[in-house]
């Protein structure tokens, strides 16, 4: 009898161990059609903006040229604008037209003038727009205030000297972010700002007070961030003498990129206690994450795939810890579950310990886990930033709470770094690229 009900709660916890599996397994396809059906969105979303925008300024230029005397002037016009608008759109997707476009003679030049432009004219329309609502109101208030029935001569001239105000304004307006966004290009994605954090770390050994880190993110070398301006950002970061070097992912934008001249500009930065990295989301596009680990190992690197190491500095230790590219729903690629499952078992619970996770989303699992410093990247800092009334106005707040800087809770830490490259448009602007140095301090 002992048997047969041994026997029948074996059967019992097998069935609800299947009933849990399956129940998991459709929780996880759920999320990912969701997460599937959001991107999809989002690229609609995205496409439709940029139909919009260029529609907008489209028809505005057409409009212009309609007015201009000359019937030969307006045709050639308005030909050289439709030939100006197939040449934005072939120059904004030249990946799906096969790089017909980045192969040609000046067609680089045409991809960067493309990408400033359809950013440029976005925050253009905005403020046009934002003007053109700026006279509504005033018309409004106007009207209400002196009645429907003005008198002919004060109303005219009220009226007219008010429509050229806001006229002159809108120009104004629409004209400041080609200006912000040539700048961004020329000078603001260049110009390294080296920030200096202290970071406080809760029940951090006294040896381990004032442990120095250099952290590099977001390097996209490419056409924008080519090897000379990667040695000039590892050159300031020797120049902190930092105990320990990290890089947290995104070497390369896309396939075709050098991640080997990525790499070895890496390699030349100096610290006692080495250099070490974790892979981000574009090598992950790119097919790169084994290539990135062998440069790192073969030029004296380690690079962190689920992969932990403890390391001793004056007598202490702390467990580092490394982790590919965390999707906001692991439920696709090589691991599946919560975000961080894969090195759960590896934290240790006897020391201190940092994690290399270029996704700054995953800091809260981290906490769950007992990770006291997260590194981060992934945002840019969002590239562009607006503050109005004491509110930072940026596109990484669509992906990210944590956009740039220091988080933390009372047990954990989060920095996340600005990065280096760009991606998408090549503009910084309210936010320079970053050099970090971290000194740890006891909480």
């Amino acid at each position: 009898m002992g048997s047969f009900d041994s026997a029948q709660d074996d059967r019992l916890r097998s069935g609800r161990a299947f009933l849990g599996c399956r129940a998991s397994n459709r929780a996880e396809l759920l999320n990912g059609v969701f997460t599937l059906i959001g991107r999809i969105l989002f690229l609609a979303i995205f496409l439709a903006l940029i139909y919009g925008v260029q529609r907008f300024w489209f028809l505005r230029v057409w409009n212009w040229i309609s007015g201009l005397a000359g019937a030969q002037w307006r045709s050639g016009l308005h030909i050289a604008l439709i030939a100006a608008a197939l040449a934005l759109f072939a120059a904004l997707f030249d990946s799906l037209l096969g790089h017909v476009v980045s192969r040609a003679p000046f067609g680089k030049g045409l991809i960067t003038v493309a990408r400033l432009w359809v950013a440029a004219s976005l925050f253009a329309l905005i403020a046009v727009k934002s003007v053109g609502g700026i006279e509504w109101v005033t018309n409004a208030v106007a009207n209400l205030r002196h009645g429907l029935a003005i008198g002919a001569h004060g109303g005219s001239e009220f009226d007219a000297s008010r429509r050229t105000l806001f006229r002159y304004a809108a120009f104004l307006a629409g004209s400041l972010p080609f200006v912000a966004a040539t700048y961004g290009f020329a000078a603001g994605r260049l110009r390294y700002t080296v920030e200096r954090v202290d970071v406080p770390i809760a029940n951090l050994p006294p040896e381990l007070d004032g442990l120095r880190i250099a952290q590099l993110s977001d390097i996209h070398i490419g056409d924008y961030m080519p090897p000379p301006e990667i040695a000039r950002a590892v050159a300031m970061a020797n120049e902190l003498q930092p105990d320990i070097s990290f890089v947290t992912g995104d070497f390369v934008s896309g396939e075709g990129d050098p991640l080997d001249a990525c790499i070895g500009e890496l390699a030349k930065l100096r610290a006692p206690l080495g250099v070490w990295g974790c892979n981000g989301n574009h090598e992950i596009y790119a097919g790169m994450e084994d290539d990135a680990e062998r440069l790192f190992q073969q030029h004296g690197m380690r690079l962190l795939r689920a992969r932990n190491e403890v390391i001793e500095y004056k007598g202490a230790r702390f467990n580092l810890l490394g982790v590919d590219y965390q999707r906001d729903h692991m439920v696709s690629g090589e691991h599946t579950g919560p975000m961080l499952g894969e090195i759960e078992h590896l934290v240790r619970h006897d020391m201190p310990n940092i994690l290399l996770s270029h996704n700054p989303n995953s800091f809260p699992r981290a906490a769950e886990l007992g990770i006291e410093l997260s590194l981060a990247g992934h945002t840019h800092g969002g590239q562009v930033k607006v503050e109005i009334v004491d509110h930072d106005i940026t596109p990484a707040r669509l992906i990210s709470p944590f956009v740039a800087g220091l988080y933390g809770t009372p047990k954990a830490a989060l920095y996340v770094n600005r990065g280096l490259g760009t991606f998408g448009f090549p503009v910084r602007i309210g936010v320079p690229p970053e050099i970090t140095l971290l000194t740890l301090r006891r909480a």
